[in-house]
């Protein structure tokens, strides 16, 4: 029988304890009937002991100011679901980091940024998985049977609706959770059905990181914090998530034993016999209940074997150039309706040629997901297959490619009326730390810039040391004008040849023959 190499259960791994905090769901620290009861999260840092590192600089406890704008039409309901105005329904106070530090306890560095004091710079590139040497194939492939077979030391994942646990928290639901499932069941918990009362009765027209404009800056987080998680558990501070370059590709070429896992003798669906979780949405709306991540089955997928009147064939290179040659971002409606959203044409909803809204067909990204035809063709459980990793990562890079194409404004992403959880201001469902969708509708190497505005919150700390900065600075200038002056004429000279991004996003490699995306994060 095919196998993803034992990707998930067929190694034995040693469960490891892990330090410091991820970044990702609920606290372990603060999933208790105290922490519900006070509706606070602000885990002391280990180093010093003070909550959120506060006597060592690295962050400071306080509320938790959510956007007021409003939000488009498609949900109609208020103070129902505990994602509404992320994350109030459980926390209005928790840490927020100084600098380049990041977490729950602000014991962690953001996104690109490594070392004790998280001053140490990190840029790194995503590969194309195909053009891997086979140990590094195979290294990707343990890390996943490793983040598989380690329950994660830092988080935890919601059994229960924040009412169901108590006024005052009396009867917290949280479970334990693989690193693996711990994301599989955030992608499940951000894009699930709202309860509105009573087995059945939901409301489907609500996701959180889909057929909205966060469906890109979303993932993008996603995406960061599983390489972040995979660094912690393995210790290989330089691992990126690979890619997969499905261009005018005619089958699925990472469904290999050596690489995704290749069909079965016996079973073509069958991949691998793990447990896969949260894949029976209309069970869980028929109770009413959450998915806690129980075991549902083995790892399913045929692809090719779809409905080709909906996925004809997979997205071709002149498809992705027309996608990125759209200027808008988003348009009229926001949603899977948008005519001429660049978004949306990616996502799946319009025809990548015109970027008009179509019914009864998927394209670009959701095409994938259909053409799967297995685990991965359920939004809500399509996370279980680790070919998701591989897509999304790709859908990234496209994302990053029109982003440096059209260096849109901040602006251009929409403040309000977008559905809910889609506006700039909305923290994404449901991370915590807190990221804002608008903070990530920029290229990867802005991630600084919403940072910056950190700065004005905790100026009092910085003034110091701007100031002896400045003086610094003007000693150093004085040194520096004369050889300036010399050097200025040949330096014109130059600049034409100089200027420029030093590492543009499509590269001509010659270890693949052709160019492909390289993501710098």
């Amino acid at each position: 029988m095919a196998t993803l190499v034992g990707l998930f259960y067929g190694c034995a791994a040693a469960l490891c304890v892990l330090t410091g905090s991820c970044l990702a769901q609920f606290p372990r620290r603060c999933a208790t009937s105290e922490g519900l009861r006070t509706k606070e999260c602000c885990p002391p840092w280990e180093g010093d002991g003070s909550a959120c590192g506060a006597l060592s600089g690295r962050g400071f406890c306080t509320e938790v100011l959510v956007s007021e704008e409003p939000h488009g039409p498609q949900y109609p309901h208020s103070g129902i679901d505990d994602r509404e105005r992320w994350p109030l329904a459980f926390f209005n106070r928790t840490c927020r980091c100084a600098g380049n530090y990041d977490g729950a306890d602000c014991g962690e560095c953001r996104f690109g940024y490594r070392g004790a004091g998280c001053g140490e710079y990190r840029e790194s590139v995503r590969r194309n998985i195909l053009t891997l040497s086979v140990a590094e194939q195979q290294r990707f492939i343990s890390y996943l049977n490793l983040a598989k077979n380690t329950v994660n030391a830092d988080y935890v994942i919601a059994t229960a609706t924040r009412a169901e646990m108590g006024a005052d928290g009396e009867n917290p639901a949280f479970s334990d959770i693989d690193t693996y499932d711990l994301f599989v069941w955030m992608h499940y918990y951000v894009s699930r059905d709202a309860f509105l009362g009573g087995p059945g009765n939901v409301w489907r027209e609500i996701d959180f990181a889909h057929e909205s404009a966060a469906f890109l800056p979303w993932h993008r987080v996603f995406l960061l914090l599983w390489e972040h998680e995979i660094r912690k558990l393995t210790g290989d501070f330089d691992f990126t998530l690979p890619y997969w370059d499905w261009r005018d590709a005619q089958a699925c070429d990472v469904c290999t034993d050596a690489l995704m896992g290749g069909r079965s003798a016996f079973n073509p669906s069958l991949i691998d016999p793990a447990s896969v979780i949260c894949t029976q949405p209309e069970e869980y709306n028929s109770r009413e209940a959450l998915c806690n991540a129980t075991g549902e089955g083995p790892l399913l997928r045929n692809p090719g074997n779809h409905d080709r009147g909906r996925v004809p064939r997979l997205p071709t290179s002149a498809d992705v150039d027309a996608v990125v040659s759209l200027t808008e971002y988003e348009t009229d409606t926001l949603d899977r309706f948008a005519n001429g959203s660049f978004r949306n044409a990616l996502e799946g909803f319009a025809n990548p040629e015109t970027g008009m809204a179509i019914t009864g067909q998927s394209t670009m990204h959701n095409s994938l997901h259909i053409f799967m035809n297995g685990s991965m063709s359920s939004v809500q459980g399509s996370a279980n297959d680790p070919i998701f990793l591989l897509h999304h990562a790709f859908i990234d890079s496209i994302f990053e490619r029109w982003l440096r194409t059209h260096r849109p404004p901040r602006t251009h992403y929409p403040r309000s009326n977008a559905p809910i959880g889609h506006n700039d201001a909305y923290y994404m469902v449901p991370f915590m730390s807190l990221y804002r969708n608008g903070d990530y509708f920029v290229t990867n190497k802005e991630f600084l810039t919403p940072y910056l505005e950190k700065a004005q919150d905790i100026w009092q700390w910085l003034l110091a040391a701007g100031i002896l900065g400045a003086l610094v600075a003007a000693v150093v200038a004085a040194l520096v004008v004369t050889a300036i002056k010399r050097r200025k004429r040949s330096q014109r000279r130059k600049l034409t040849s100089v200027y420029g991004e030093r590492r543009p996003l499509l590269h001509s490699s010659s270890e693949e023959g052709s160019s492909s995306y390289q993501t710098t994060l």
